[in-house]
């Protein structure tokens, strides 16, 4: 769900029906005369209207701006409320940046008896940009049964009808305006735009193709097929059609929110937040980019400016879904389940195509939270009103249990074939939910049809090397001494101390967090970036940070500790559970010697099965195939072999999944023991603990322990030889 994919749309702003006049009017001469000889003063001329409105176009169209309004109000001093000129007055408005003051003046001069189809048709598009829909919707309609022939009128009520999210009645639009112009390209890239929303992105592509044939210079096209790739998962390409868009138009807003969401979808968030700090420093308040800066800021965990930039965008634009939606997310991140909730509730009720996702927003929260009964309820609610949400039934796939004959199987199973879906995206989403519904019906061969095109589609848009991530795993080992460490000395009286629980994804990590944030004195932070993003800020690891004097190590632990300590809120112990930050095991006890590490173990195969059959929200970029993975797997057990001599005892425990789930206290008291905290019986019963957890295990821990998961490989090996090869390991 990320930033999001803006669309880049060319709307129509009539200049007016006077003719144009270029001549000027000409100036009075002064002359003296005497009384005696004076003539009477001839009769003044009556005011010509039709003369004065030719001058304020003729005015206007060579660029002087401040005779034309002259002219207009000239007219109207004569004539209140005259159309043309207030209509010319609006226009005046716009062109200047005044959009309340321009609607103001367009709807003055629509009230006028004989004011003419296109003036609605402009009221329409005005009102779209300041989000008034169902007022452009109206003002739109006008037009087009006043002038059915107009293209103009079509292709704003289409463009608005494309923001309401009334898609089958936007493209029915889009095409008459095809239909009356078949050489106008804004057209076909307005109704590439709404065929891109309704999924049918070869058609949308099509007329993109077309609008670059008749305009090949036309960069909100460029923009909107950086959108289109971003879907197909071709990163490269998109990144050359936005910065194309943005070369050809540097103020075209929307290159910038989709070149942001290319670097989004590859995981390159500070590149995306560049991207979007530069769109801001030319149109500070566009609402759009604010909502996909607090996006990517969430991405950062950089939540405060997050939260701030989501309330900036929803105070200039309290009626903007998307905005709401992003503050939603943001609100979630930081754990105000409440508030997200009504942010979430405001964005389904506004115009435009953001319900669906709030919608998903909202049940997945629930889901965070433990409330599995209404989070199922809601996720059945959205597929029921969305049957082509891939989200939703992915969603919904992950939080149930499937049994044979499963009627949500078959729906998958449609949207997958012919007519289904077409984006890259959302056919992931379908095989990994298939595949986790069929694993539960106890159809592994079919189960591992889906899960090896899930992940085949997700791994063709990374970049892995997979030869170069163990190299670097053997230079980890190789940058710390073989001989055992002394156990570091005590790093002054800190109010926070932290506990790192790593290891593979899916090794029970989330498992062991949730056991030791149910004790009073313990805060479990979840998956926490800190670790890894000041070590990045040093150099290259390892070679720079293992040659850093002491004063810079505790200079980057106390940063470190400066980022948990409010998360604890008050309590002694914070678990960080990033498990990725075994690469870091021997760098920590010389940053933070309060701290204390857990390594979680589990058999290798039932990981790497689990994490192959997961589609992970953050990068685990080895994940997504089985050779691979099973390589990764083996370079982990040796860096841990290495750091199981290296690290003191009395700062490094290891717990293995398979324990856990055989005598639950046993390990639990284990655990506290090493972290030197008193037994608590809540930690037996860390399933009712509510706080919201993020991670792929967000159903099971919510569940008392259950042995299933323990060996389930052996009935899945067939389908998992390329894994048993890699990991070593004899199925027999």
């Amino acid at each position: 769900m990320g930033g999001a994919n803006i669309p880049s749309r060319h709307r129509r702003l009539t200049p007016g029906s006077g003719t144009a006049d270029t001549a000027t009017p000409k100036g009075f001469r002064h002359t003296h005369m005497t009384r005696s000889t004076a003539a009477p003063p001839p009769e003044p001329k009556p005011f010509d209207v039709g003369e004065a409105l030719q001058r304020a176009h003729a005015h206007w169209n060579a660029g002087q701006a401040d005779q034309a309004e002259m002219a207009c109000q000239q007219v109207l001093a004569v004539w209140p409320g005259q159309t043309d000129a207030t209509h010319l007055l609006g226009l005046m408005a716009y062109t200047y940046g005044n959009l309340d003051l321009a609607i103001a003046h367009m709807r003055r001069a629509c009230q006028a008896p004989r004011a003419p189809g296109i003036y609605y048709s402009d009221l329409a598009e005005l009102c779209r940009q300041r989000g008034l829909l169902d007022e452009g919707e109206q003002a739109a309609r006008r037009a087009v049964a006043m002038n059915p022939r107009h293209g103009g009128g079509w292709n704003n009520l289409g463009i608005i009808l494309q923001e309401a999210g009334n898609l089958d009645e936007s493209r029915q639009c889009l095409e008459r305006v095809l239909a009356l112009e078949p050489e106008n390209p804004q057209a076909s890239n307005n109704l590439g735009n709404t065929c891109k929303r309704l999924g049918l992105l070869e058609e949308a592509e099509r007329h993109w193709s077309r609008a670059i044939a008749l305009r090949p210079d036309y960069a909100e096209v460029y923009s909107n097929l950086a959108n289109l790739l971003t879907d197909r998962g071709e990163y490269a390409r998109a990144r050359d059609m936005a910065r194309r868009a943005i070369d050809l138009n540097p103020r075209l807003a929307d290159a910038y929110i989709n070149l942001a969401a290319v670097e989004t979808a590859a995981h390159n968030h500070p590149e995306a937040q560049r991207w979007l700090r530069a769109l801001l420093g030319f149109a500070p308040d566009h609402v759009g980019g604010l909502a996909a800066l607090a996006l990517a800021l969430k991405h950062l965990n950089e939540l405060d400016a997050a939260a701030e930039a989501a309330r900036r965008a929803v105070a200039i634009a309290p009626r903007n879904a998307e905005a709401q939606n992003a503050l939603g997310l943001v609100l979630q991140a930081l754990g105000q389940d409440a508030e997200a909730i009504a942010a979430f509730d405001r964005a389904a009720t506004l115009p435009g195509t953001a319900r669906e996702q709030a919608l998903i927003s909202r049940a997945s929260l629930h889901m965070e939270f433990g409330r599995a009964v209404l989070a199922e309820t809601e996720f059945a609610a959205v597929v029921a009103e969305y049957p082509r949400s891939a989200s939703a039934w992915f969603n919904q796939a992950a939080l149930r249990r499937s049994e044979p004959g499963d009627p949500a199987i078959g729906h998958m199973r449609a949207l997958l074939g012919p007519g289904g879906v077409q984006s890259r995206a959302d056919k992931t989403l379908l095989h990994f939910g298939l595949g986790k519904a069929l694993l539960d019906a106890g159809d592994s061969e079919q189960a591992f049809r889906h899960l090896d095109e899930g992940n085949r589609l997700k791994r063709a848009t990374i970049a892995y090397d997979a030869d170069g991530v163990s190299r670097w795993m053997r230079e980890i080992a190789a940058a710390f001494p073989d001989a055992p460490i002394a156990a570091p000395a005590p790093g002054g009286d800190t109010a926070t101390r932290p506990v790192f629980v790593l290891g593979m994804p899916r090794s029970g990590t989330t498992l062991v967090e949730q056991i030791l944030a149910s004790h009073p004195a313990v805060h479990g932070a979840g998956e926490l970036p800190y670790m890894q993003r000041l070590i990045d800020e040093v150099g290259p690891f390892p070679a720079a940070a293992t040659k850093l004097p002491a004063d810079r190590m505790a200079a980057l632990g106390a940063a470190y500790l400066s980022k948990v300590t409010p998360l604890a809120a008050g309590l002694a112990y914070v678990v960080d559970k990033m498990p990725a930050n075994f690469l870091y095991a021997g760098l920590i006890p010389r940053m933070l010697p309060q701290a204390r590490i857990i390594h979680c173990r589990r058999n290798p195969v039932d990981t790497c099965l689990s994490c192959y059959s997961q589609l992970f929200a953050s990068e685990q970029l080895f994940s997504y195939d089985q050779t691979e993975l099973g390589g990764f797997h083996r370079d982990y057990q040796t860096l841990m072999a290495h750091w199981r001599v290296v690290l003191p005892e009395s700062h490094f425990l290891e717990v293995d999944y398979e324990a856990v789930v055989e005598d639950v206290e046993a390990e639990a008291r284990r655990l506290l023991a090493f972290l030197g905290l008193p037994w608590d019986e809540a930690c037996l019963e860390f399933h009712r603990t509510a706080r919201p957890i993020r991670t792929a295990s967000v159903n099971q821990v919510r569940q008392p322990i259950y042995r299933s998961s323990s060996g389930r490989w052996r009935k899945h090996a067939a389908q998992l030889q390329p894994l048993l090869a890699a990991l070593g390991i004899d199925a027999e």
